[in-house]
């Protein structure tokens, strides 16, 4: 059915309807990370009018829902009043597409310049560019904002003509190469993002992160998220789950962080499989996988060996080499470093001699000898 718009209604009724539209993107009031503090944002939608028709979007076209949309004025004082009664220090503003992607993404950045100069606003600003925005628009929401985005939603073309059919994968593409051009030009720092829906089409994890791995490489986005599909429509094209891939979702969370700040490939990831491992997390399963690799010597191995060790993090493989400089390394040094020696006694040595048991709990010692056996005896 088409859809209708409310007509003179006032700023509240609209916050109404806006955020409930954008509840099922993840917004409305949450936090998110800047400068390694979590603040309050408000994330909220310009409008939920859209002209496409994504299956799996709550605001396509298809939809009778209720509508509305805010002038850029209304979501400038809006989201001051929030901030001056300290409600907000941030905004997250998203938006459905009204008439074409540069008319919806010119009143959005009406609204930012507002909140900007008129009143003056110094809180964060996160501004999602919509797919097929000219280079000028997006020049301008990267002199107001602090972090911008742009949604690729699925990874393979064919995904996105069968789920979303009037987006395009190299149209989307071709708007993060704008914003990265443009972040360039202007000297700083790369702040894009990207998101990709997990769970509504079949594509297979590893697909999914090789995406976000040539996306990294090719410095388009600082990060890509992970959104597990919630269903919202009914519509026999859409797969019928009870329950969202939470588990899924965090599992790609979990490999896209090795393949970030661990070192490892996606090649090493996704070694004879196509999909992660839903009952491990993807560093135990590969140590698993991998006997050879172990145990490793903890008073000798480099950073890059320490930070394959299950339960050792970059944070802590740093603090075991400042360690190794200035002190005896052994199982009490360990344990202050805020080490589990449950977790890490399977996979490494201190100078080439196994942990002693004494630091075990006594109830587990046939346990902790059983799954030594087990470790070293089934590969």
């Amino acid at each position: 059915m088409p859809y209708f718009v409310i007509k003179n209604v006032n700023i509240f009724t609209k916050f109404s309807i806006l955020s409930q539209a954008a509840k099922f993107d993840s917004l409305g009031i949450t936090t998110c990370k800047e400068k390694n503090r979590n603040i309050p944002i408000l994330k909220i939608l310009f409008t939920n009018i859209c002209i496409n028709n994504c299956k799996y979007c709550y605001n396509r076209v298809k939809n009778d829902i209720r509508r509305a949309i805010f002038t850029p004025e209304e979501i400038a004082k809006l989201t001051f009043e929030l901030y001056k009664k300290g409600v907000i220090k941030g905004l997250f503003l998203s938006s459905g597409i009204f008439r074409s992607a540069d008319d919806t993404m010119e009143r959005m950045i009406k609204g930012i310049e507002i909140l900007r100069k008129k009143y003056e606003f110094k809180g964060y600003i996160h501004l999602k560019i919509l797919p097929g925005t000219s280079e000028e628009l997006i020049k301008k929401a990267i002199n107001l904002a602090d972090r911008v985005s742009c949604n690729i939603e699925l990874p393979t073309q064919k995904s996105l003509k069968f789920w979303a059919p009037e987006k395009d994968k190299a149209e989307l593409i071709k708007t993060l190469c704008k914003i990265k051009k443009l972040q360039l030009e202007k000297e700083v720092p790369l702040s894009a993002s990207t998101q990709l829906i997990i769970g509504a089409s079949s594509d297979k994890d590893k697909t999914i992160l090789k995406l976000a791995e040539d996306l990294y490489k090719n410095r388009l986005v600082k990060r890509v998220y992970y959104s597990a599909y919630i269903p919202v429509n009914k519509d026999p094209d859409l797969p019928d789950i009870k329950n969202p891939p939470y588990l899924r979702e965090y599992r790609l969370y979990q490999a896209d962080w090795l393949m970030r700040y661990y070192g490892f490939t996606l090649e090493e990831l996704f070694f004879n499989k196509e999909n992660l491992d839903l009952n491990l997390d993807p560093k135990l399963s590969w140590a698993l996988s991998h006997p050879e690799f172990f145990p490793v010597d903890i008073a000798k191995a480099d950073y890059w060996e320490l930070v394959r060790v299950p339960g050792i993090g970059p944070q802590v493989a740093k603090k075991i080499i400042k360690l190794r400089k200035e002190s005896i390394i052994n199982e009490e040094s360990l344990k202050k470093l805020g080490l589990s020696l449950e977790k890490i006694k399977n996979f490494i040595t201190i100078k080439g001699r196994p942990l002693r048991r004494i630091f075990y709990k006594s109830n587990d010692f046939k346990a902790t000898q059983l799954t030594l056996e087990n470790f070293y005896g089934i590969f």
